[in-house]
C-alpha cells in the first residue's frame, strides 16, 4: 500500500494585526484594553457554537470576580442558545454584575475582534473552548490559553495544548464534561493562569512558540517549504 504524503501547512490567520480596520475605527474593548498593563487582563471567550446554561454561566461569572483579575468575558445571545436546535436565550448574570466588575472586567455582548484582541499587549490569558482556529491564533499572539473543550475537535485540540505543547492549564477535564464548573475551579485556575510562577512561566513558553510560529514563515523557512511541496504535488 502507497505511503500517504502529508504536509504541516499554516498558520493561516495573520500574524500582524493593524492598529485600525479599513473602515479607521477600533472596537470598545480595544480602548479599554490600552488603558490596562502588559498581561494583565484574561479574554474568556467560548467561539460561535458553544452553548451554555444558565447554571454554569452564574459559576463562570462569580468565579470571575472572585479571582480579582481584570477580564474581557464576550458573552453573547447566542452563547447560551442551542445552535444545533436553533434555540436562543438570553445570557442570565447575577443581579448587578456588570457594575460589581466594572472596576476589573469588561462584559461584551456582541461581536469582538478577537485577533485584535489577543494582539494585544494587555493580554495575559485566554479561557477559551479550544477550537482549533481560537488555538490557532491565540498561539501565534502568544497568548497561554485556560482549556475548557465542549465538542467536536475540542478535546483533543485542548490535550494539544495543554499536555504536549505545554501552552496552557486545564480549567475543566474532558472526563468531567458533564458537571458544572465551580466558581471555586474558575477562580483557581484564572489565578494560576494570570497570577503565580506556573502561569509566568507557561507565558514564557507561549511567547517563544509565537516567535518560531513567526519565524516558519520567513523566506526558506518549514512553512514555505511545505506549501512549495504541496503546490508542486498538485500541479505536476
Amino acid at each position: 500500500m502507497k505511503e500517504k504524503q502529508h504536509w504541516a501547512l499554516g498558520p493561516f490567520n495573520p500574524l500582524e494585526v493593524p492598529e485600525k480596520n479599513s473602515c479607521g475605527s477600533r472596537h470598545c474593548c480595544l480602548e479599554w484594553l490600552d488603558k490596562q498593563e502588559m498581561n494583565s487582563v484574561l479574554y474568556v471567550s467560548f467561539g460561535t457554537t458553544t452553548t451554555m446554561g444558565d447554571e454554569q454561566i452564574q459559576e463562570l461569572a462569580i468565579g470571575l470576580r472572585r479571582s480579582n483579575q481584570k477580564f474581557i468575558w464576550v458573552l453573547r445571545d447566542a452563547d447560551t442558545g442551542d445552535v444545533f436546535n436553533g434555540e436562543v436565550r438570553r445570557p442570565e448574570l447575577p443581579k448587578g454584575y456588570q457594575d460589581s466588575v466594572k472596576d476589573k472586567g469588561l462584559v461584551v455582548r456582541d461581536w469582538a475582534p478577537q485577533l485584535e484582541i489577543l494582539a494585544h499587549p494587555a493580554i495575559g490569558g485566554f479561557v477559551s473552548h479550544c477550537g482549533w482556529n481560537s488555538c490557532m491564533e491565540s498561539i501565534t499572539m502568544g497568548v497561554p490559553l485556560g482549556a475548557w473543550p465542549v465538542h467536536s475537535d475540542q478535546p483533543r485540540n485542548a490535550v494539544l495544548i495543554t499536555k504536549l505543547l505545554k501552552l496552557g492549564i486545564t480549567i475543566k477535564d474532558w472526563a468531567r464534561r458533564d458537571e458544572v464548573v465551580t466558581a471555586a475551579v474558575v477562580e483557581d485556575a484564572v489565578k494560576r493562569l494570570m497570577a503565580s510562577k506556573e502561569g509566568d512561566e507557561i507565558r514564557k513558553r507561549a511567547a517563544e512558540v509565537s516567535g518560531a510560529v513567526r519565524q516558519s514563515v520567513a523566506e526558506g523557512e518549514v512553512y514555505r517549504k511545505e506549501w512549495d511541496s504541496f503546490i508542486t504535488h498538485i500541479i505536476r
